[in-house]
């Protein structure tokens, strides 16, 4: 594996190596045999703030043995309209790798292209590739696979998380469920790159629904029907409604997405021990409401602290 720049892109065998290095990596925290970031040092470019991406990547470069620079773009000459390729030749002659938390995916994928050294999506509008490990490593620990399990995503079905969800159950063969709004769904052309088995189409009705499937066992499902998408889910999963670089957009969203959050009642309908989870930060009383992220904190935060865990993996996987 030589970078890890989306759902998309990875191999099921990558995938699974990842999942199971990690679980390895919680295990032996504080007491790793091997330091395969030893003498390398990392830098963190982030032109999106963060709490839990930067903590967890840095504390995990440093347990591996590596040092960790972090660059706000801001404050470097991308902030000045230096170009991303021209930026990744000079970085890569110096570093010896790069997590980047930024808008555009091409602006990943040029870095690693131009700058030639390891290179991690950290987050762009159009992936969350590292989150989604951490969340699978959760559904591993909490059910025990993710095999045969119904994911249900609530809000914004267009945005990162769930697109990466969607390579997620495409590859390793699960289904998802997004329940969102018409105009929040995700587009046409991504989901028939990793769905191409139409089953059903949706119709003019309010509460139409898509099924598309991979022909392996991966299956997606479309709807507007909130309830319906989480009649027997094994997984409740939301995002916000306000993804960064759409604040303006805040009034707009939250009268589009009012009915679309985890709840106690929506709880109810899930199967009996199904997980609620939230990649955060929560805007609680919005995509979920206070009572049902107290209930579920000890899922929710598990998820977060495993970004640790998973993004260990993937730094020495890309070491080896």
């Amino acid at each position: 594996m030589k970078h890890f720049l989306s759902i998309e892109s990875a191999t099921v065998a990558e995938l699974h190596a990842i999942l199971a290095l990690a679980a390895e990596m919680k295990t032996t925290r504080g007491s790793h045999a091997a330091h395969p970031l030893r003498h390398q040092c990392w830098a963190l470019l982030f032109s999106k703030s963060s709490t839990r991406t930067r903590v967890s990547f840095e504390v995990g470069i440093r347990e591996l043995g590596g040092d960790v620079l972090f660059l706000n773009a801001s404050e470097i000459q991308l902030g000045r309209g230096e170009p991303i390729k021209d930026t990744a030749r000079v970085l890569g002659r110096m570093i010896h790798g790069a997590v980047i938390r930024t808008f555009a995916q091409s602006d990943v994928e040029d870095f690693a292209r131009f700058s030639g050294i390891p290179t991690i999506n950290a987050l762009t509008d159009g992936e969350h590739p590292c989150q989604i490990m951490a969340d699978l490593q959760t559904i591993q620990e909490r059910l025990g696979g993710y095999a045969g399990k119904v994911v249900t995503f609530v809000g914004d079905g267009a945005c990162n998380m769930p697109i990466s969800w969607m390579w997620a159950a495409a590859k390793l063969d699960f289904e998802l469920r997004i329940a969102a709004p018409r105009a929040f769904q995700p587009a046409s052309e991504i989901v028939a790159r990793a769905f191409p088995i139409v089953k059903a189409t949706a119709s003019a009705d309010r509460d139409a629904l898509a099924v598309y499937e991979t022909g392996r066992g991966g299956r997606l499902v479309i709807t507007e029907d909130l309830e319906a998408a989480a009649t027997g889910a094994d997984v409740l999963y939301t995002d916000v409604w306000v993804s960064m670089g759409k604040e303006d957009e805040a009034a707009f969203r939250a009268a589009q997405f009012g009915r679309y959050q985890i709840n106690a009642a929506l709880v109810e309908r899930a199967r009996a021990g199904a997980l609620v989870m939230h990649c955060l930060p929560a805007y609680r009383g919005k995509e979920i409401s206070d009572e049902t992220l107290e209930a579920h904190a000890d899922t929710i935060f598990a998820q977060a602290e495993n970004r640790l865990h998973a993004q260990k993996a993937i730094l020495s996987l890309l070491a080896c």
